[in-house]
């Protein structure tokens, strides 16, 4: 018989059995398509050797007038600048307290007793103490992380024992950070848990401490933010990037600002700073569907007038506003059962909302990118896009994705652009996990699906720098599409990137096959390897759902008479290889485990034959 040709449609289909899904791909990881052809993606390289505390959900990129190329890095724990690899801390300051001997030691211990009456601190925040004398053989200057006892006293860890017991201090001034986050969304029951009516009469509810979740934009140069839950920050890039972010109650003309916020945002549009879920005028309580707007251009005036255009709207569908992000025409927002479109209209009413689709969800507060004038977002069981027009995505991984998904953890899910490779990538917790380790990338271009394992808390687009950059859950920035390894520690390590086909047969698995020889087409261009090289198996089996012949595989069994799978090491100028394979079905795999490797695949040729009919 004339050679074989091993050639499969782009992209990953698990909507259905490996059979029904024949002339395709089954299984992937760390692996992309282009042009319709699949390849290795690109490796990653750690920023700088320096660290960050807590873990990052969220970022931004911009250049100041000076040209200071700038990443906000908002944590659980902080909130940092980048500049040049260094992180800055500009966490904001929460409160200032002069304390008269409020530190007690005890002798060969670093817990130290802090007394200050209404501190107001919270498990694990940060407070700064200066101007202390010393106590018990210890100075205890510079910043510190609190253990939580009472509302009046707290232990922080000095980095020496103290030499013995006592109290003291003299006189010292405590400086507060604004309190922490979880990192994680940590479930609670009891009586009060959950939302009213959630649950009958008499029985406990249940709900989920929220994660630590920042939403940050550009106010020109500055910087103005919040966390979900918290007020709104203000950090002017003219100062130096050692100072820290302050209340914007605290700009000068503030005037009625929003107190407590779900989302902050400034529009492309005019230049409006938003609100999304706000406390309104007169009110210190938490409205989760009303948007207030800053009159135009002035961030710290939010007190409607008819000399302004600052004022407020309410939204009807849903309980909360989820997120909101800048299309090209408008501003979307998600409600936790709708899409909206906010529109500038100019005085009086200054802004109007329009339903654009109901009976919509959305994943979470960072779910939702917006790409080539189309939105793309995760829901809690399906992906969506809005042209003009909001629709329901056709996903081929579906079920794959949402089948094995932490649904706790919904909160932590991140989207991402890659526009030199046309991705939208989503990384989300699986279901045994309390981190993001998996992702999931639709190809707009090729309307095709494929999915990995890969840890990452936050990730923003090459724009203003070369490559991608995403957060890893070791404390540190990485940029992405460089190489290909892995090379976030100080020794690298290879990337893992396999991809396994559907099932394929001769005249509908009528007669088995046998295969004696295998041409492979594949480069290797773009390696560092001396001997760049990938592995080829193919896996065959008796009956289509039997499992492959070879006990390491899924269904796999020893059993059958078929011969093992063969898998053969394919190199740099490897013209044909031969093997010894029968099946009535097979799957055909390339791996590639080394340092240094990157490859692309083209279409391999198979010798078979026909080999005889088994009942």
């Amino acid at each position: 018989m004339p050679l074989q040709k091993l050639q499969f449609k782009p992209g990953v289909d698990r909507e259905n059995t490996r059979y029904a899904a024949e002339g395709g791909w089954y299984e992937t990881n760390k692996v992309r398509f282009r042009r319709g052809m699949p390849q290795k993606i690109g490796g990653w390289v750690r920023l700088s050797s320096a660290t960050f505390l807590g873990i990052c959900r969220s970022m931004l990129n911009w250049v100041t007038l000076q040209g200071q190329n700038l990443v906000s890095v908002g944590t659980n724990l902080k909130y940092y600048i980048e500049r040049g690899g260094e992180y800055f801390d500009i966490t904001p300051i929460r409160a200032t307290a002069t304390l008269t001997n409020p530190f007690t030691t005890t002798s060969g211990s670093a817990t130290v007793l802090v007394t200050d009456v209404a501190h107001g601190a919270l498990q694990g925040d940060f407070v700064t103490f200066s101007g202390a004398a010393a106590v018990g053989g210890l100075t205890l200057n510079g910043e510190f992380q609190i253990n939580f006892l009472s509302e009046d006293t707290y232990n922080i860890t000095s980095t020496t024992n103290a030499s013995s017991s006592a109290t003291g201090g003299g006189t010292v001034t405590a400086t507060y950070q604004i309190n922490t986050g979880s990192e994680i969304a940590v479930p609670f029951t009891g009586w009060s848990a959950g939302t009213w009516g959630a649950n009958t009469w008499g029985n406990s509810g249940s709900t989920f401490a929220p994660i630590r979740l920042w939403s940050q934009a550009n106010f020109g140069e500055d910087l103005f933010f919040t966390y979900r839950g918290g007020e709104l920050f203000y950090w002017d890039a003219s100062n130096a990037v050692t100072t820290r972010a302050v209340y914007v109650t605290s700009l000068s003309g503030a005037s009625d600002v929003p107190t407590i916020v779900n989302k902050a945002f400034v529009s492309d549009i005019f230049r409006f700073a938003f609100c999304f879920g706000a406390n309104d005028l007169g009110t210190s309580t938490l409205d989760p569907m009303l948007i207030r707007w800053s009159d135009q251009e002035d961030v710290a005036n939010w007190t409607p007038a008819a000399t302004n255009q600052a004022g407020s709207l309410r939204l009807s569908r849903g309980s909360e506003i989820v997120t909101a992000i800048q299309a090209r025409q408008e501003v979307l927002i998600w409600t936790d059962t709708a899409v909206y479109g906010l529109q500038y209209l100019g005085a009086p009413e200054v802004w109007g909302a329009q339903l654009l689709g109901d009976n919509i969800t959305i994943a979470s507060t960072n779910a939702a990118v917006y790409s080539g004038n189309i939105a793309y977002w995760m829901g809690t069981d399906k992906f969506y896009s809005y042209d003009g027009t909001v629709k329901t995505l056709p996903c081929s991984v579906r079920s794959y994705v949402f089948n094995d998904f932490n649904f706790s953890q919904y909160a932590q899910v991140v989207a991402g652009t890659n526009e030199r490779f046309d991705e939208i990538w989503w990384f989300y917790c699986s279901a045994e996990s309390t981190q993001n380790d998996r992702y999931v990338v639709y190809n707009y271009l090729q309307d095709i699906w494929y999915y990995g394992t890969l840890s990452r808390s936050a990730w923003i687009d090459a724009d203003l720098r070369e490559n991608p950059m995403a957060a890893t859950y070791s404390n540190n920035l990485v940029n992405h599409e460089v190489g290909y390894d892995n090379q976030e520690n100080t020794t690298p390590s290879a990337i893992t990137a396999t991809l396994i086909s559907s099932e394929f047969d001769l005249d509908d698995g009528d007669k088995f096959m046998f295969v004696n020889r295998m041409l492979p087409d594949v480069t290797f261009e773009g390696s560092t390897a001396d001997s760049p090289a990938a592995e080829m198996t193919l896996s065959p089996m008796e009956n289509s759902g039997s499992g492959y012949n070879n006990p390491l595989s899924e269904g796999g069994n020893s059993s059958a008479t078929v011969t093992r799978s063969a898998t053969v090491p394919i190199e740099q100028f490897t013209g044909q290889v031969f093997v010894r394979v029968r099946g009535r079905q097979m799957a055909f795999k390339i791996e590639s485990t080394e340092l240094g490797v990157a490859w692309k695949l083209g279409i391999p040729r198979l010798d078979m034959r026909p080999d005889g009919r088994r009942g």
